[in-house]
């Protein structure tokens, strides 16, 4: 028999699945202080908690029959994961049972910014019978921008059709076919600045996805459009968005996200008349809430019987023997994907990874795992994680294609990781080096030596005299110091590409002023 604690309330609808299984105990004992935890948790196999609960290293340690912890909703932050790890317990949560609940409340926060309908009902109920004020747009025949084409973006996107609106849908990972199946337009993002009546955002929040929407992009935007937010707060510059309504770009918005939670009283979003909030209400109904303990109930039965789960947000255990080969290449892997999708700009629609030398006589998969969260760790955040990134890599209809090798090209391991977007191909290679640690060996057809950790600065460019000193001089005004360089070109006068690893994230002035010298392609910004 297993027993099962569940120290958050919880709906017993939602976890009637442990209830009715033959082979588990059940004890409910909310309200339980770090002290109580620790005297009870020694005798039960699984802890489920919500938000309340938190589950210390202390508890853990004191678990010492834990199996698993189940988080019955999507943040994790109250629970340590590390110790977690370390102690072999598998922590999952639940990512998809808010979906239709958050996609309703994106339809009604849109209908009520169309309508003024908050507006309209705050002035009735004053006593004032005003029409004229109140005069909304329609659905019909207007274009929807959804920034995330997800879960939630996806539903999004299947109940517009139903009020007869045009769909351009962006995502890093929106490949042409899947818009074509989604019966939607794929656009980048300056594309639904530019097009869209209505425009609605279903990303994480990360360091790409932060302010992805601010004054650059307003300044695209037709008047008259209306922004949407049950997301994350970050993902739209509150202050520019702001401004942009002073100016008549933006006819009305409504969030019920913000970026500090709960806001400030005197938060300009909450006075202002063109503006709708709620107090993120994504996933309160019923339904998500039972959703969210059902989905969490069958991954704990799942784990606790030895059978596949999905929703793990730490690594699930690797034997020793295997954990000792791979553990020093985890870190290299991971930061061979996140260098790699930060230069690669189009949707990916395969991973290749190879091993070489010594890695091609070991299980590879979990390192395989850590190589691809780094790929959609840029893009997802903290929703992949080592257990799941291969699951919403195939579930965003990524082909990954894992390969050994005997070919190291004279290194005793290597791992060559491959992008493949509709417009080519990014690869890039690692190896560990004896006294020097992990390395970046190769880049495109660039041989390099780069260490894998650092703020870098990626420059394809004109092989031209002087290209390098005008870069030095730009960054060295600029107070940037430079650190380390390497450069490679393919032939005297032509493609080259020029790797700087610098002591401070370069201004988006400098980033300016860099693209815009004679000869430079493209600038990236790396940080590892």
């Amino acid at each position: 028999m297993f027993k099962v604690l569940i120290s958050d309330p919880i709906s017993d609808l939602g976890i009637q699945k442990l209830f009715d299984a033959s082979d588990v105990t059940v004890v409910k004992e909310t309200g339980l202080s770090e002290d109580e935890l620790v005297k009870i948790i020694s005798d039960f196999d699984a802890l489920l908690v919500r938000s309340q609960t938190k589950v210390t290293k202390r508890i853990m340690e004191a678990g010492s029959k834990l199996k698993v912890i189940g988080r019955a909703g999507v943040g994790v932050d109250n629970i340590d994961l590390e110790a977690a790890t370390q102690r072999g317990i598998i922590v999952i949560n639940a990512p998809d049972g808010n979906t239709i609940s958050t996609c309703e409340h994106t339809f009604a926060m849109m209908m009520a910014v169309s309508r003024n309908i908050p507006q309209g009902y705050k002035k009735t109920i004053s006593g004032e019978w005003d029409r004229k004020s109140f005069v909304g747009v329609e659905l019909n025949n207007k274009v929807l921008g959804i920034i995330g084409m997800g879960r939630i973006g996806t539903e999004v996107a299947e109940r517009a059709k139903a009020f007869n609106m045009s769909i351009i849908g962006y995502d890093p990972f929106l490949t042409e076919d899947r818009a074509e199946k989604l019966g939607i337009e794929k656009g980048s993002v300056d594309d639904i600045a530019k097009k869209a009546d209505f425009i609605t955002v279903h990303t994480p929040l990360t360091k790409e996805t932060r302010h992805m929407i601010s004054t650059e992009q307003f300044e695209l935007m037709k008047k008259g459009v209306r922004i949407v937010n049950c997301a994350r707060g970050g993902i739209i510059d509150e202050h520019a968005l702001i401004h942009a309504i002073d100016q008549e770009i933006v006819a009305g918005a409504a969030f019920d996200v913000f970026e500090t939670e709960p806001p400030q009283k005197d938060h300009p979003f909450l006075n202002h008349d063109k503006i709708i909030v709620t107090p993120h209400l994504g996933a309160s109904t019923r339904e998500a809430q039972e959703n969210v303990a059902i989905d969490v109930s069958e991954e704990v039965l799942n784990i606790l019987r030895d059978k596949p789960f999905k929703n793990a947000v730490n690594m699930p255990h690797v034997p020793s023997n295997v954990l000792r080969k791979l553990q020093p290449y985890f870190s290299l892997g991971e930061r061979l994907g996140s260098f790699l999708s930060q230069i690669t700009k189009d949707s990916i629609e395969e991973i290749h990874i190879n091993f070489s030398g010594e890695l091609a006589d070991v299980d590879t998969a979990p390192l395989s795992r850590s190589i691809i969260k780094g790929v959609l760790a840029q893009y997802l955040d903290s929703e992949v994680n080592v257990v799941n990134s291969m699951h919403l890599a195939e579930a965003k209809g990524v082909k990954i294609i894992r390969q050994r090798s005997s070919s190291t090209k004279g290194f005793t391991n290597l791992i060559t990781l491959t992008l493949k977007t509709n417009s080519g191909e990014r690869t890039i290679a690692g190896t560990l080096l004896n006294g020097y640690g992990a390395r970046i060996v190769q880049i495109d057809q660039y041989p390099v030596d780069i260490s894998p950790e650092g703020i870098f600065i990626y420059i394809s460019h004109q092989d031209k005299p002087g290209a390098i000193g005008k870069i030095g001089t730009l960054l060295g005004e600029n107070e940037v110091n430079i650190a380390t360089m390497q450069v490679g070109r393919k032939v005297v006068g032509g493609d080259a590409v020029m790797i700087l690893t610098v002591d401070k994230q370069p201004s988006n002035t400098v980033k300016k002023l860099l693209i815009d010298t004679d000869g430079i392609v493209s600038v990236n910004e790396i940080i590892l």
